[in-house]
């Protein structure tokens, strides 16, 4: 059974990585730092990487749902 995950632009990286480890591989692929970048919201971390939010968030929820 799939699951549906939700996220909001407010959720730190870590945040993320601890409840769905399946996006690390987005977070990689985006170029985002899940070492000292893990604090960010993904807001800010989607901003520091040159990446579009939306483009970001429907990436990690495909890879969290992929469960």
């Amino acid at each position: 059974m799939k699951t549906t995950i939700t996220l909001e632009p407010s959720m730190t990286v870590n945040e993320v990585i601890a409840a769905w480890p399946e996006t690390i591989a987005v977070f990689n692929s985006f170029g985002i730092d899940l070492c000292c970048g893990g604090d960010d919201t993904l807001e800010l971390a989607a901003r520091e990487s040159g990446v579009d939010l939306e483009n970001l968030l429907d990436a990690l929820v495909k890879a969290g749902a992929a469960r």
